[in-house]
């Protein structure tokens, strides 16, 4: 009986021991543990509130850029283009109101819109890569031929652009005979849709990619696809501007793929600014400096040349952007 409360009375001793030196703990600590808390949380809540009204006052500025450049659009791009003919072909995944304010700015400067290629997302999937590529050597004419390394994707841009534009001025809005029934072919396989008269051929091809970069495995081989149709788009007419969002020109964008691509990239322009005003006014500068043969990396994001071309450039009748 003695060793059990003798064990009993240390147990009840050790507990009360415990919970003195915890009531003095937290008694000693109270006052500066709250002190330090309080003081970073004010810390933290006025940075916040100075982060907050820097924001605000950024939005504030963007906002009024973007309204005065839309504003003063119309002048910045009257006659710029003048009498030329545009053909704007869609990616998988474009915006449409992306795609409708960039035509519209295209239209102020003077420019007719032939009309629209609305590639599908059928077009982009790695599982009709072979649909894709008998289509494309059972449309294109007899005197097109294909190499040994061009992809499926490689040979429906050749067989496309020669289509729907022309580095010809002399055919600029003419139908070409040869490629009759191009457009047709692949709108009946859901490879594309068409709005109004792209088959009455542009001289000038506007390429809008996607809103979003493509996602998962078959990513990369879905840019390069866009990449292969600005690229065709160039070379079969006098030349090509491939826009899309900021986004765009990060890593596994659109944009930044032609941007890697050397051979591209020296012949098709980018603009990566294309949702917001200025940028659409530098499509319309960069589908002018193609005329003349030169091209640009243009906007914001990685890879660009600068923010707009240099100036106007004088178009000359050359093939090829």
């Amino acid at each position: 009986m003695i060793d059990f409360r003798y064990h009993l009375v240390s147990i009840v001793a050790i507990f009360l021991a415990l919970s003195v030196g915890i009531v003095l703990g937290t008694t000693l600590l109270k006052e500066p543990a709250i002190d330090t808390a309080e003081t970073l949380a004010n810390q933290l809540r006025l940075s916040n509130n100075e982060l907050r009204a820097e924001l605000k006052t950024v939005q504030g500025q963007n906002a009024a850029n973007d309204a005065f450049v839309t504003a003063d659009t119309p002048r910045l791009v009257r006659d710029t283009l003048a009498g030329e003919r545009v053909v704007i072909v869609e990616a998988p995944g474009s915006s449409v109101s992306m795609r409708e304010a960039v035509q519209q700015v295209v239209t102020e400067s003077g420019a007719i819109v032939s009309g629209r290629v609305t590639l599908t997302d059928k077009y982009l999937d790695a599982t009709q890569s072979d649909v894709v590529d008998r289509l494309a050597t059972d449309a294109k004419p007899v005197e097109m031929t294909f190499t040994a390394e061009d992809t499926p994707y490689d040979k429906a841009a050749a067989v496309l652009a020669n289509a729907i534009v022309t580095g010809d001025p002399a055919q600029v809005g003419k139908a070409n005979p040869v490629a009759a029934g191009v457009l047709e072919a692949f709108q009946r396989g859901g490879l594309i849709n068409v709005a109004e008269q792209p088959a009455k051929r542009a001289d000038l091809a506007l390429v809008v990619g996607p809103a979003e970069p493509y996602a998962g495995e078959t990513a990369v081989a879905q840019s390069a696809a866009v990449v292969s149709m600005a690229t065709a788009l160039d070379e079969a007419g006098r030349g090509t501007v491939l826009a899309g969002p900021l986004n765009s020109s990060a890593a596994g964008g659109t944009l930044a793929a032609l941007r890697e691509d050397t051979v591209a990239a020296e012949k098709v322009s980018t603009v990566d600014n294309v949702d917001m005003p200025a940028g659409r006014v530098v499509v319309v500068y960069a589908l002018r400096e193609q005329l003349s043969g030169s091209s640009g990396q243009y906007g914001m994001g990685p890879g660009v040349s600068a923010i707009e071309p240099s100036a106007p450039a004088v178009p000359t009748p050359t093939s090829g952007g």
